[in-house]
This record gives structure tokens, C-alpha cells and sequence, in this order.
């Protein structure tokens, strides 16, 4: 096993955002459901600056943002947008720190990674900034310093606390691909060269210093490969979204020590199933792949399959609990 399966994650934890605009409620609900593993939400339904690529924005250094009616542009100084961003993020670690007294253990923090950033953010003109390789250079340098600024933030508030970083990249796949559509809506821009991808992914990830870090995505085909070679300990994922293409790298990240964040768990309203239901197909991966079962609670963190912000309030507290019952489930009867 690698140095990374020394990394010491939780059963169970959220992905990250939630519903409502009560930052100290949002906290004292994943406090109390994940208290192996709890993570600082995100309350996107309080407005522009709350959002995942607002609040992200809003940690840069020497960049700063606002907000025009095409998405976030990147402008020559802070702004009421930015001052926002700023303040909603200082509330929830206040929060955070007021929930958080006496803990010791892995907590996590999310932002978005520097890809799924530069596919949304705009330059001045209006085009996204992936469209200049220079200035996407630029936004991974102020992203990097500005996560190293907030990491010590969060490990000064909770200073019994291992911190996670977790790096939302959503768009990582279509950027790869040259998927992501220019501001007309008629073009692409050009995939961008998969070592370029990695090594700004590992330039931030080392931000962290070597802690525990995660990368997340809920779209399809994650490059499972390319992202544990950048650094991440985990990755995180939506489960339903995997095919058996995917066994090969998934077997191949399990043996070299890589946590899987596997997001089993529905973000949409209804019924939950039993929690060993839940994870039902976690158990078929392992027996397809002929691993040993006792591996399985060493090397799954169960989590929602994305964020909750969608989700009513009541749902997405039965989903939260609903995790730690189905990583119980897994831990209890791995075969």
C-alpha cells in the first residue's frame, strides 16, 4: 500500500453543500450526524457569494470577482460581491468553530478545484479564463495562496482537527475532452493537455502541504488515473455513474492506498433504501474486482452522490444519517 492509505479518513461524511440559509443550523446538522468525519457546508440558496464558484472566488488573492448576468467575471478590485463571498464564509467558520469545541479528528473544507474555476470564471472580455493558458496560470497561483490562507484559518479554529481539502472539479472531464463551450454558445474550447491538467491539479493540491486531500466530481468518466497521480489521497465520486470501463483504475486506486469517496446515496427526494441496500453495489465492485472484503471499511468513505442543496431541509438530513448507517452496514458485513 502506498503513503496514502496512512491517511486517516472517516466512515462517512457529506460532500458539501446544503439546503437553507442558517449557517449555524447547516453546521450543527453535519456535526451531529458526522461526528467522525464533519465537513464545513455550503449555502448556495443565500445568493451570488454563497454559490460554489462565488465563495471560491471570494478566497483568491490579488483576484477578485464579481457578478454579471452571464456568471462570475474577474475584475480589477473587490467589490460588493467579494466583500459578500467573504463575510457569508467568515460566518460559517464561526460556526463551525462554535460546533467544533474540543475535536479532534479529520474535518473537511471545500472549494472549487483550479479546471472546473477557469471553465467558469470569465477574463474581462467575457470568455471564460480557460481560454488564455496564461491567465489560467495566474488564477491557479491566487487559488493556491488563497487555500493555503484559508487551511490555516480553518486549523487555527479547530486546532485538534486534521483538515481535508476537498477539490470540487466537476468540470475536469469536459475540460479534458474540450467540452466546455465558449461564451457564444457556437464553440469549444480546445481540450487541454492531460500533464498541463495534472501538474496545476498537483501545483494546488500541495498547497495542503501534504495533508489529506480530495478530489470530487459527480460527473461521469473521472480520470481516476490522472488525478491520483496529481496527489489526491481520495476521490469522490458519483457511484451510479460508474461502468465496468471504470474496474481496472478503480482496482489499481484501491491497491495503491486511494480512499473512495463513494457517493451512494441519492441527492433527489423519496424513499431511501435499506442502508445495506444502500450500499449494495460497493459490495458487488469489491467481489468483481476480487478484493478482500476486509478492506472495504479501511478504503470507503459513503457519501451522498453530490452535494444537497437542492434537497429539502428534513430530506437532507435523512440522507446525511442515512450515510452513517449504510458505512455502518459496510463496516458490519463487508461481504
Amino acid at each position: 500500500m502506498s503513503e496514502n492509505s496512512e491517511t486517516r479518513f472517516g466512515a462517512a461524511t457529506g460532500v458539501g453543500s446544503m439546503p437553507g440559509q442558517d449557517a449555524r443550523e447547516a453546521v450543527k446538522a453535519v456535526t451531529g450526524t458526522f461526528e467522525d468525519f464533519p465537513y464545513l457546508p455550503e449555502l448556495p440558496a443565500r445568493g451570488p457569494g454563497a454559490d460554489m464558484i462565488g465563495r471560491t472566488a471570494g478566497m483568491l488573492v490579488e483576484l477578485y470577482a464579481h457578478v454579471e448576468p452571464s456568471g462570475w467575471r474577474l475584475g480589477d478590485r473587490p467589490g460588493r460581491d467579494t466583500r459578500r463571498a467573504r463575510s457569508w464564509l467568515r460566518q460559517d467558520l464561526d460556526a463551525l468553530e462554535e460546533f467544533t469545541q474540543g475535536f479532534t479528528g479529520p474535518l473537511k473544507v471545500q472549494a472549487v478545484g483550479p479546471w472546473t474555476l477557469a471553465a467558469a470564471l470569465e477574463l474581462r472580455g467575457g470568455e471564460a479564463v480557460l481560454s488564455d493558458a496564461g491567465a489560467v496560470r495566474d488564477l491557479a497561483a491566487s487559488l493556491a495562496e488563497g487555500l493555503r490562507l484559508h487551511l490555516a484559518e480553518v486549523a487555527r479554529r479547530v486546532p485538534g482537527a486534521t483538515v481535508v481539502l476537498q477539490l470540487d472539479e466537476p468540470s475536469l472531464t469536459a475540460v479534458l475532452r474540450g467540452q466546455v463551450r465558449t461564451a457564444s454558445g457556437y464553440r469549444t474550447h480546445r481540450a487541454v493537455d492531460r500533464q498541463i491538467v495534472e501538474a496545476t491539479l498537483r501545483d494546488v493540491l500541495r498547497t495542503h502541504g501534504g495533508g489529506p486531500a480530495v478530489v470530487h466530481s459527480c460527473a461521469p468518466d473521472v480520470p481516476f488515473a490522472l488525478l491520483r497521480r496529481a496527489g489526491a489521497h481520495g476521490i469522490s465520486f458519483d457511484f451510479s455513474l460508474l461502468t465496468e470501463r471504470d474496474d481496472e483504475v478503480i482496482g489499481e486506486a484501491v491497491e495503491g492506498g486511494t480512499r473512495l469517496f463513494a457517493g451512494v446515496v441519492p441527492t433527489a427526494e423519496g424513499p431511501l433504501s435499506d442502508p445495506a441496500g444502500s450500499v449494495m453495489g460497493v459490495r458487488t465492485l469489491w467481489r468483481r474486482l476480487g478484493l478482500h472484503p476486509g478492506l472495504l471499511a479501511d478504503a470507503v468513505t459513503v457519501t451522498p452522490a453530490c452535494g444537497l442543496a437542492g434537497a429539502s431541509p428534513e430530506y437532507a438530513r435523512r440522507a446525511l444519517a442515512h450515510c452513517v448507517r449504510a458505512a455502518r452496514s459496510l463496516a458490519d458485513d463487508p461481504e
